[in-house]
């Protein structure tokens, strides 16, 4: 496919690297050459100065033969106009970024009188992801799949849940259940679960199945699966908006601390229930003086990878019931990690993700469509939710009968408002949705699990 990107941000350039190793003709636009310098000598892609919203040079970009034109500015409004003036030009597809609450309420309306295929919120996305997490405090995270039929939550694997030392085998024998452990990763090595895998402590397992079973089986465990009823928030981001309005809604009170004192006027107006202190997050007296440890979760939403990995080292040292961090730069994300802060939500890969099932989705747009992408431990492994087509080759055939590639699982079907986890004797039909994790393969359609 033909793709143009405009934007060469912290979404832009994560998106081009991402799509670059994927069989892709690419072009990256943005005004700044020294921005584009990097992208030019890391990927293998064509860099092009000058504004996505000209038509000069959207034309050298070759849009008129554009499968797909993304536009990841940091503006809303260069956004809408570069994907208007693409469509007009030929472009195929167009995504746009979004992020204004304003103009995110309106995007129905903005797909339909301006086209656009696609709208992308980082931080709504951000936000819902950390309200998930909230949600069950044991995981570090949690995705869901089948709108909202299949949940895959990851989770370390501790002492004292029974789990470390028995083969998955014996534990379900011994505790019949209606969830699969999908992945799991070990010293840095990530494995597909067989019946036969022993996991141990300390290692970070996902498991897959409905929210019911899900909660079953973590209740089984002994590990508490919610009741998360206050959250602090530094930070007060646009992700601290979206959060507050989407935890509200499950009785959670929120408390938002923001330095800027326009900032925590305009919050206070937005967020009427919301307790919104004014001051310095950092500071041990202010911290000490507000009580902002003493929440049962923590969420640090700066725009400073710095703050937000001290001030989640400090409040894991505090005892906090669940922290979580918003991280963008690799080697932060090692450290938090590093430190016992597991729950780390990076917008950038969020909406790569997005974006990334999008592509894939419009490459087999005949076949069993790709309706949704997951990339837990840092790509080493993906969860992807495809639809069943017609043209899927194996309908109606027992799984055990299925040649699947090495390093491959189906791990859940959606059927009729159903979840199911598969034994080898389930088949997979027309209009399924059907999760498949997959160790180090590219997956554009649901024909190519098998060898």
């Amino acid at each position: 496919m033909k793709i143009i990107i405009i934007g060469n941000g912290k979404v832009g350039y994560t998106l081009a690297r991402q799509l670059s190793g994927e069989d892709h003709d690419l072009v990256l636009i943005d005004r700044s050459a020294a921005a584009l310098q990097n992208a030019d000598s890391t990927l293998d892609i064509l860099c092009t100065e000058g504004s996505g919203a000209s038509i000069k040079v959207l034309l050298e970009a070759g849009v008129r033969q554009a499968d797909l034109v993304i536009a990841v500015t940091g503006s809303d409004e260069l956004n809408i106009v570069c994907c208007l003036i693409a469509k007009k030009l030929g472009a195929r597809h167009t995504v746009a970024r979004i992020r204004s609450p304003e103009y995110y309420r309106e995007a129905n309306l903005l797909k339909r009188e301006i086209g656009l295929n696609m709208i992308i919120n980082p931080e709504f996305a951000a936000a819902a992801e950390i309200s998930r997490i909230l949600r069950v405090p044991s995981a570090f995270s949690v995705e869901t799949f089948a709108r909202g039929l299949v949940e895959l939550i990851g989770f370390p694997i501790m002492e004292s849940d029974g789990l470390a030392g028995l083969s998955l085998f014996e534990y379900n024998k011994k505790h019949p259940n209606g969830v699969l452990m999908c992945a799991a990763v070990r010293g840095g090595v990530v494995h597909v679960p067989n019946g036969r895998f022993v996991p141990q402590v300390g290692d970070k397992a996902y498991m897959i199945g409905s929210t019911q079973e899900l909660a079953k089986f973590f209740r089984a465990l002994g590990r508490d699966s919610g009741h998360v009823r206050s959250v602090t928030a530094l930070g007060g981001s646009r992700i601290a908006t979206y959060l507050t309005w989407a935890v509200e809604k499950v009785g959670m009170k929120v408390r938002i601390v923001e330095q800027d004192h326009a900032k925590c006027l305009s919050l206070s107006e937005q967020l009427p229930n919301a307790q919104v202190i004014e001051g310095d997050g950092t500071d041990s007296d202010f911290i000490e003086a507000e009580g902002l440890l003493g929440s049962d979760a923590f969420v640090a939403l700066t725009n400073r990878d710095e703050e937000n990995l001290l001030m989640a080292m400090t409040a894991q040292r505090h005892g906090v019931k669940k922290v979580i961090a918003k991280m963008n730069r690799p080697n932060y994300i090692e450290m938090m990690r590093e430190s016992g802060v597991d729950s780390i939500i990076s917008p950038k890969l969020i909406t790569a993700n997005q974006i990334s099932a999008y592509v894939r989705s419009l490459a087999r747009s005949e076949g069993s469509a790709v309706e949704n992408l997951y990339k837990p431990l840092g790509g080493a492994i993906e969860a992807v939710e495809f639809t069943a087509s017609p043209n899927t080759k194996f309908l109606d055939t027992p799984l055990k009968d299925l040649r699947l590639k090495p390093g491959m699982l189906v791990a859940a079907i959606a059927r009729e408002g159903r979840t199911i986890i598969p034994d080898g004797s389930a088949s997979i039909h027309a209009g399924d949705r059907v999760v498949v994790m997959a160790k180090s393969l590219f997956l554009r359609d649901l024909n190519d699990i098998l060898q």
